[in-house]
């Protein structure tokens, strides 16, 4: 079966980032755990952080293991006195050579504008000179007791081109959007 993951970098006019590659095979290895196009309902976006981990964790990022303080992942954006980070954004993994950060959505994603969130954070956290934001291909849900579908990946890459191919806009990162 070919592989149902895809991806669009950004900007358009230059070619991925080599370490992208990287990146999307872990999402591929994973593909039959993830897939929001096989499943019958796709997993929450925890969920498939948890099952990337161990894939990430190999090619060098460091990956939220959990929701408790204690277990999710910070990128500073403001320091104060004695260089302490007096304001962070979670983020949900980090590879610090790459300077790349790695948010991965679910449901929220468009319908709940955490791709905006996710846009806007990335924006200000200190070393976070690209952002892989992972998207369903297709989040499924029910509403009013029908099946609904929202294409969320292709949504992302509107949001995307609209964004970072304006003139008004000046995004300092560049950007990966990953359909799983």
């Amino acid at each position: 079966m070919n592989s149902q993951i895809r991806y669009s970098s950004f900007p358009r006019t230059k070619p991925s980032p080599s370490f992208v590659k990287s990146v999307v095979d872990v999402f591929k290895a994973n593909e039959a755990a993830i897939s929001t196009i096989q499943l019958k309902k796709g997993l929450e976006s925890n969920q498939v952080l948890s099952v990337l981990s161990n894939g990430l964790a190999e090619i060098g990022f460091a990956v939220e293991t959990g929701k408790t303080a204690d277990k999710k992942l910070h990128r500073p954006v403001l320091y104060g006195e004695n260089n302490e980070p007096t304001l962070r954004y979670e983020i949900d993994a980090f590879h610090p050579d790459w300077q790349r950060g790695l948010e991965v959505e679910a449901g929220r994603a468009i319908l709940g504008n955490a791709l905006f969130r996710d846009l806007f954070q990335a924006m200000v956290m200190v070393d976070v000179n690209h952002l892989c934001l992972a998207v369903s291909n297709v989040y499924k849900y029910k509403s009013g007791g029908k099946d609904m579908s929202s294409k969320d990946y292709e949504k992302a890459i509107s949001i995307a081109d609209a964004l970072l191919g304006h003139s008004r806009a000046q995004i300092p990162y560049g950007l990966t959007v990953i359909g799983y």
